[in-house]
């Protein structure tokens, strides 16, 4: 057994392959000895505000003792159990909340195991309800650039092929159609029409061969941290219909309250939904893809009359559980007012940071702030100058940015704030 730190941090240097990294020449990391709330505690024995909810997942911050009962409640049950031809309470509450919370026409629930496998049920979805409207020719997703949607090889089929992290893949994932990417968030009306009379153009050329459109709505993730205009999205929707294509939301990094509302879904809602992350509250892996009625039927009438999807861990029951109390957790407290306040915090603290040597650009969406550099950021002096003042973040590409825990004191905020300047001046 590793006891000590160094025998940790040897093991792993030697052995394992952390996310984006290399074997032959990887980084440094910490090891975390424990958790609470939106702080993250080091084997160092320093205490980190966590700046990234773990990937944006852990909204209500670590070891909340709802979702701790939760998860040993249901352990005192049974952990797991296969989906093929059995059913448990727990997929079946969570499902009817995900009904419940949803837009109206979206009442099939798929229950995956991760988001990129999300994804990939949503396209599969897409793809077999053309085949059951006898529209097998469809084949290729409309989608735009600046795009990221998971790491499989659907999901970076339509992520941004060109500036993504997925572009040294081009030519060996099916081709999808690309269309250009929505204007920031404080554009224009001209600048938005012009936009979506670009996009009608590119759906027009291609509408015979498209099956649906896939987009990440109001924001644009691990592509570039974009927000963009809601008005956007009712191009989405109306391309979608004039067309006969399938329009995916997904919302697996936005959903749950991160842009201000519970679901962009709110404002124009979509034929697939793709939900995760946040889902369990970070506690384990799960997501969701919701669909209408019309779409089920569409996969029920392709060839083989079933969704081709069945993942071993598919409607895991522990994670069901513990997403369940996630979400009841969620719709009781006012977590619109927490993010609104988040929001106000980022806004205010980041704002001074124009001015400073290398800063492109900081904008801010709900409870997300980004700043963005004019170079490429340096990663491990970044994340350094970060810790130095107490704060967790994980930079990428010309990205400094922050998505904290819905449950960050303010306190806490103006430390986030202080390890951004910190890492972008370092950056």
């Amino acid at each position: 057994m590793l006891v000590t730190r160094d025998d940790v941090l040897a093991f792993d240097r030697e052995h394992l392959w952390h996310p984006y990294a290399s074997i032959a020449d990887p980084a440094p990391v910490r090891q975390v000895v424990g958790a609470a709330g939106a702080r993250l505690r080091l084997a160092d024995g320093a205490e980190v505000v966590d700046g990234m909810s773990s990937w944006w997942s852990a909204i209500h911050g670590y070891r909340h003792p709802v979702l701790d009962a939760a998860a040993h409640a249901q352990l005192d049950e049974f952990a797991h159990v296969m989906f093929g031809g059995l059913t448990h309470a727990p997929a079946v509450e969570l499902g009817r909340r995900l009904v419940a919370m949803t837009p109206e026409p979206l009442q099939r629930v798929f229950l995956a195991d991760s988001g990129s496998v999300a994804v990939e049920v949503a396209i599969k979805m897409t793809l077999q309800h053309q085949r059951g409207c006898g529209r097998t020719e469809r084949t290729r997703m409309l989608t735009v650039l600046g795009g990221y949607h998971g790491d499989t090889f659907h999901a970076m089929s339509v992520t941004d092929p060109l500036g993504g992290m997925h572009r040294m893949w081009r030519g060996m994932l099916p081709e999808q159609v690309f269309a250009p990417q929505p204007p920031r968030a404080d554009a224009g009306a001209w600048e938005i029409a012009a936009w979506a009379d670009a996009f009608r153009t590119v759906a027009a050329a291609h509408a015979g061969e498209l099956a649906g459109i896939i987009v990440e709505p109001l924001l644009q993730g691990a592509g570039g941290m974009h927000p963009y205009p809601a008005a956007c999205l009712e191009t989405f929707r109306e391309v979608a219909d004039e067309h006969g294509l399938v329009l995916v939301f997904d919302e697996i990094a936005t959903g749950f309250g991160r842009t201000g509302r519970l679901f962009a879904s709110e404002l124009v809602v979509p034929d697939i939904l793709c939900v995760g992350k946040a889902l369990t509250g970070g506690y384990l892996s799960l997501a969701a893809v919701l669909t209408s009625d019309e779409v089920a039927q569409g996969v029920s009438a392709s060839d083989s009359g079933v969704i081709m999807h069945g993942p071993t861990f598919m409607a895991n029951p522990l994670a069901c559980a513990i997403a369940s109390a996630s979400l009841d957790l969620l719709t009781s407290s006012d977590w619109a007012a927490s993010v609104q306040r988040i929001g106000t915090a980022l806004r205010a603290g980041l704002a001074g940071l124009r001015g400073l040597p290398g800063v492109a650009d900081v904008r801010t969406i709900g409870a997300v702030g980004i700043v963005q550099l004019d170079h490429g950021v340096e990663v491990a002096a970044a994340t350094d100058a970060a810790l130095a003042q107490g704060v967790w973040l994980r930079p990428f590409r010309d990205l400094v940015y922050v998505m904290p825990p819905y449950v960050t004191s303010d306190e806490e905020l103006d430390r986030l704030v202080r390890g951004v300047e910190a890492a972008v001046r370092a950056g």
